[in-house]
């Protein structure tokens, strides 16, 4: 495919890196992480194939919330550094080529924050409509809890002034109301700012909510929210986290037309995933695959095994769900909300390297941009002491040392297990050719080097064998295909390829070596226990030198 083109909409190939600067790297000393530590691993995410940085919650916060409760949304929180130093870090990592994103969190705002304060001073403050009031709240709907383990109800009395206001998440963090013309003008001045500032874009937190008790029709919001993007960076984008089933997840890319949320996460697709690595065979994968509606041209889904939150499972049945909670997290202390795993991939599995590369294997060659979270590189593990989600939300370990911080008073402790800094860290990957880090930075270099995972037409293929997940990608002439075998045994695999016949042949990208394609088109080979091919359709002749042996 021409550069040209996939360079212009980056987003359609992009590797994004999801990282909370609290927790990547101490610059000075005080046990947290900031700005001024994590510019001195920009280089980490270059090497890796990175191209672009999300950036969890960075603003001035009380932190009840771990950063999602602002008090100021144009200024950096003084615990990791100041404007200054967001400068230097943006600089340092445009002139390494990398984009950054930041989470755009203003479906709410923190109790604390000036607006709130001024609005619960008086009924008749000029703030007072910023936020959501009623005399009565509603009746509690348990499916409206975000958090059922902390909240009985998304109202809360304000004391003062003798009405409820709107909370959809923590008593503690009151929803703005989007409805208000001046509140909309506000986030785009919000947007405005932090562009002004070099970042490409915007993670949207919870876009459902940021949408509940709109006027009229509420994609009107987000599609001028796009609008104003387009104004100031046409290449800019939003990545919107949207959780719900594809039907009605289509409207919020702009019902056709591609014009309000850029990237949707597939959390179907995640929880298909894991539903299928619980069971050792692929079909539910498949199916949801076979399923996935195609985004509007120029936008694209997101792909990812796990994010910053608990590993929600809320769209699978109940004995869908059981069945990973007893395959991943049968303890109680492992799940949340009676609904998702607090646990990060490397312990579910046991530590299997197998099938962690396989899983990445599977995540980068499916169609959409990948989502790494920090720390999937080299197999982070979580800490179950934390908090609720904070479980997975720990210390990055750059050495055997742990080499997050010289303080040994950190915010947030790592594991002290055998995903401990000693067994699991940066420095002892980069060195071993075998470690999980060098194989996803070579899925990275492959799946950028092949962009029609990303861009193509894509079909699930006939394997032959139940555990096998075979899918091909066909963009401008180019095809590519990827093959895994979900199950820890042999298998037999037998893939017609339409279109394709003895004149071509298939190179393979994970590993040096051909395979023949017979006149009819169909290709037989074995697939180790775990295992994961990709092949590149190409001419004889136009084979590398280093790829002429022949091999299954």
């Amino acid at each position: 495919m021409r550069l040209t083109y996939t360079a212009d909409l980056w987003w359609k190939n992009a590797v994004v890196y999801c990282l909370d600067v609290e927790t990547y790297k101490d610059g000075n000393g005080d046990g947290i992480g900031d700005f001024r530590g994590l510019t001195q691993q920009v280089d980490h995410l270059d090497r890796l194939g990175v191209t672009c940085i999300w950036l969890m919650p960075f603003f001035p916060t009380p932190d009840r919330d771990d950063g999602y409760d602002i008090t100021d949304f144009y200024s950096v929180d003084p615990r990791l550094g100041t404007l200054g130093d967001f400068v230097e870090f943006m600089r340092t990592a445009r002139d390494r080529g990398i984009r950054v994103i930041a989470d755009l969190v203003v479906n709410h705002t923190s109790d604390e924050h000036p607006w709130f304060k001024e609005a619960r001073s008086s009924r008749d403050s000029p703030k007072r409509d910023w936020y959501v009031w009623q005399d009565e709240p509603d009746p509690v709907d348990p499916k409206d809890l975000v958090f059922p383990d902390k909240e009985d109800s998304v109202w809360e009395l304000d004391e003062g002034t003798g009405q409820y206001y709107l909370h959809r998440f923590y008593r503690f963090q009151p929803d703005l109301n989007t409805a208000n013309p001046e509140v909309r003008d506000e986030i785009a001045r919000i947007l405005g700012f932090w562009m002004e500032l070099g970042l490409s874009g915007f993670r949207v937190d919870a876009v459902p909510f940021l949408l509940e008790g709109v006027g009229g029709d509420p994609h009107e919001f987000l599609a001028d929210l796009r609008a104003f993007l387009n104004r100031r960076d046409g290449s800019a984008i939003l990545l919107g986290e949207v959780n719900l089933p594809y039907p009605d997840l289509m409207h919020y890319f702009g019902n056709g037309n591609g014009d309000q949320i850029t990237m949707c996460f597939d959390f179907i697709g995640m929880q298909r995933f894991h539903l299928s690595m619980a069971r050792q065979n692929p079909k539910a994968l498949a199916d949801v695959l076979r399923e996935r509606p195609r985004p509007p041209k120029d936008s694209q889904w997101a792909t990812f095994i796990r994010n910053h939150d608990e590993l929600t499972l809320d769209k699978l049945t109940d004995s869908e769900r059981q069945e990973v909670f007893d395959a991943f997290g049968p303890d109680k202390d492992m799940q949340l909300f009676g609904r998702g795993l607090r646990r990060r991939l490397p312990p579910m599995l046991g530590g299997d390297l197998r099938r962690l590369k396989l899983a990445y294997s599977v995540m980068f060659s499916l169609p959409g941009t990948p989502v790494l979270f920090y720390g999937e590189e080299i197999g982070l593990g979580e800490n179950l002491d934390g908090e609720g989600r904070m479980a997975v939300r720990v210390p990055m370990q750059w050495s055997p040392d742990g080499g997050f911080s010289e303080n040994p008073k950190v915010s947030v402790p790592s594991p002290d297990n055998e995903y401990g800094p000693r067994q699991v860290n940066v420095d002892q990957q980069r060195r071993d050719p075998d470690s999980l880090l060098r194989w996803v930075t070579m899925l990275i270099e492959r799946y950028r080097e092949s962009p029609e995972l990303a861009w193509g037409e894509y079909e699930v293929l006939d394997a032959g064998d139940e555990a096998v997940l075979a899918h091909r990608a066909d963009a401008e002439g180019g095809t590519v295909l990827a093959v895994h075998n979900f199950a820890d045994r042999d298998a037999e695999v037998e893939l017609f390829l339409c279109g394709i016949d003895d004149s071509k042949i298939l190179v393979d990208l994970l590993v040096d070596g051909t395979l023949d394609i017979p006149a009819d088109g169909r290709v037989r080979f074995t697939l180790g226990p775990y295992g994961c091919r990709w092949f590149r359709v190409a001419e004889p002749d136009q084979l590398p030198e280093d790829a002429s042996a022949k091999g299954s």
